[in-house]
């Protein structure tokens, strides 16, 4: 499991393990990691940990937030990275195997058309010849099914997207996003960024991670999708 170790005028103050999916840093009482600093903000940051990932994001603090003596607004975590709110610093321990880049956090499909494509006509199926080949046997284990969204309203609406990489991200930066994460057991919906949190056939999903079933409806920055699983 992936930690931080809190530390300031490189005197350890203590180890925090990252065992929540949402795992927020600030000045107020409420924060999962309370610094009680006039240089940190009220609600400064949120680290994001999904299976053996984790994202931390600036939550439009004043004073910033920076990794490695570099102002971010959105960073993939790695090993050793040392996070600097104020005086104080969160170095991240973690030397399990990660599965996402940076990139797969930085895009957004939604407002990415090009990412999207429109659902393949299906194929008329041929009839049989005495010529035909015999058909191959079935695999000794079928396959998880992949699963995918379909956009229900807005331009890109009929727009399908294959849920084929470990983390996706989806949503409108600023206003709302979430990840869904692909794994062995199916498919969840994250909360990542925003005042309001997806809904989910209607319904809030709050801040832990919500499995995804077969023909779900997602909402998400104004956006209605639909998730399946593909035969």
């Amino acid at each position: 499991m992936a930690k931080l170790i809190l530390s300031m005028d490189n005197l350890v103050l203590k180890e925090i393990p990252l065992n929540k999916e949402r795992t927020t840093l600030g000045r107020k009482a409420h924060n999962d990691i309370q610094i009680d600093n006039l240089a940190v903000s009220g609600e400064h940051a949120v680290i994001v940990s999904i299976l053996n990932d984790s994202f931390l994001e600036d939550l439009n603090s004043t004073n910033g937030t920076f990794v490695n003596g570099q102002q971010i607004k959105k960073h993939f975590l790695q090993n050793n990275d040392v996070i600097e709110l104020g005086k104080y610093r969160l170095k991240y321990i973690n030397e399990a195997p990660q599965h996402a880049t940076q990139a797969d956090f930085e895009k957004t499909m939604v407002l990415r058309p090009d990412m999207l494509r429109k659902p393949a006509e299906p194929a008329a199926a041929k009839p049989p010849t005495a010529a035909s080949p015999p058909a191959a046997p079935p695999a000794a284990a079928p396959q998880p099914p992949l699963g995918a969204v379909q956009i229900l309203t807005g331009s890109n609406a009929g727009r399908q997207l294959e849920l084929t990489k470990s983390l996706t991200t989806l949503g409108r930066p600023g206003v709302q996003v979430a990840v869904i994460a692909r794994r062995p057991i199916g498919y969840f919906l994250t909360h990542v960024e925003g005042a309001r949190y997806p809904l989910v056939n209607g319904a809030a999903i709050h801040t832990q991670a919500h499995e995804l079933k077969d023909h779900d409806v997602i909402e998400l920055a104004g956006v209605k999708m639909e998730f399946f699983l593909k035969g």
